[in-house]
């Protein structure tokens, strides 16, 4: 398979962003003031200082290591192991995720990247799950994969895999972001479930290529979940499972954080239960999920309009694509019979001259797309 070129001036970003001294938070406002990484990389430790954050012994710090990380080895491991590289400033680069506070400089990519991926759902949970838990990981994720969302996780054993696993089985695209560099397989039993996901979608990491999947990873791994999804659905949690992070890092970012409750007396779901009291929304079907994303579309268009004006488009078209989720000839047929005024499904088999089996199934598919509702008595009305 032929790679995607890596970003321009790849090279330097790789050499920057591995300088002593400067993390996520820290590059974006070097490239926010000095506008080129290029120029970044040959100014001097006094005019690192004007930057917030920026001591005279950490600008020193950083002009003595910002040429120390070996970049072309990078590259060339990272072309032996069939990963692509891309950075902040390619408009191939997720628009959602540029829009966090904190974006990775670069992305490490084994797979692809599409601009449906803009319409995206991270699925989260414990490592030690139930098997209600695994169940309902793979249910939900199978049935918003089937409805054109590409699914987030974390590639980790329990709701991670489950989640991945669903959307694979719906023939859909899903996207791992790894705690470590993509020359290593964490956990490593999962390296079929690794190599599938690449196939279909794509594996992520802002680290070095032979970084070790240490903890302390883990953490900034989830914001990267996060920040590539419209929402967040955390499926079964502890009190203090790594899942809570990337809620949280939702909530930081303007996305929908969501829920799913379990049994009272199961510790594996005393986070979801604590997430709901707090103010997450309780899920107990998909058509909750749209409606919940109903109201973080708008809250996503704001926010993109304190960034980049080419991130305010990328994200404005992403909205603009959730009313055409890949629609078939009898979805078209059945959306086309239906507005405001309620419709009952024997009506529709009559106008459309479906079958009653084709109705059903197109209808489900409507109401994932979040384009249609069901009202009671077996009603139909259009969403606007």
């Amino acid at each position: 398979m032929h790679l995607p070129e890596n970003s321009v001036q790849i090279e330097q970003w790789l050499q920057l962003i591995r300088a002593k001294g400067i993390g996520a938070t820290l590059f974006k406002r070097l490239l926010d003031y000095f506008g080129d990484v290029e120029k970044i990389m040959g100014v001097s430790s006094a005019q690192l200082t004007k930057i917030e954050g920026i001591g005279d012994k950490t600008a020193e710090r950083i002009v003595r290591s910002r040429h120390d990380f070996d970049a072309e080895k990078e590259l060339a491991l990272a072309d032996k192991l069939g990963v692509w590289l891309i950075h902040l400033n390619d408009e191939r680069y997720p628009p959602a995720l540029k829009a966090i506070y904190d974006p990775p400089p670069v992305l490490y990519v084994k797979g692809t990247l599409m601009r449906a991926d803009n319409l995206a759902m991270a699925i989260v949970g414990c490592r030690r799950c139930s098997h209600y838990g695994s169940e309902q990981a793979n249910r939900f994720s199978h049935l918003l994969a089937s409805a054109g969302f590409t699914i987030v996780s974390g590639l980790a054993r329990g709701i991670d895999s489950a989640a991945h696993h669903g959307a694979l089985a719906a023939k859909g695209r899903t996207i791992a972001v790894q705690g470590c560099g993509l020359a290593n397989i964490f956990p490593p039993e999962n390296k079929k479930l690794f190599e599938q996901i690449a196939e279909s979608g794509a594996v992520l990491s802002e680290l070095p290529l032979t970084y070790e999947p240490l903890s302390e990873n883990f953490p900034s791994r989830n914001r990267i979940i996060a920040g590539l999804s419209m929402g967040v659905l955390v499926i079964e949690a502890t009190h203090r499972s790594g899942a809570l992070i990337s809620a949280q890092a939702a909530l930081e970012n303007n996305r929908e954080v969501m829920a799913l409750p379990g049994r009272v007396d199961s510790p594996a779901s005393s986070g979801c239960h604590r997430l709901i009291k707090q103010g997450a929304r309780l899920i107990d079907s998909v058509e909750e999920i749209m409606d919940a994303l109903g109201h973080i579309g708008h809250g996503l268009k704001n926010h993109a309009q304190t960034t980049a004006g080419q991130a305010e488009q990328n994200v404005e078209e992403t909205l603009f694509d959730m009313s055409r989720l890949n629609l078939s000839p009898e979805e078209t047929l059945i959306l086309e019979r239906l507005n405001s005024e309620p419709v009952h499904v024997e009506e529709l088999i009559v106008q459309t001259q479906l079958s009653a089996g084709q109705i059903h199934a197109a209808v489900i598919h409507l109401q994932l797309k979040g384009l249609i509702k069901q009202l009671p008595g077996s009603l139909y009305v259009r969403r606007h």
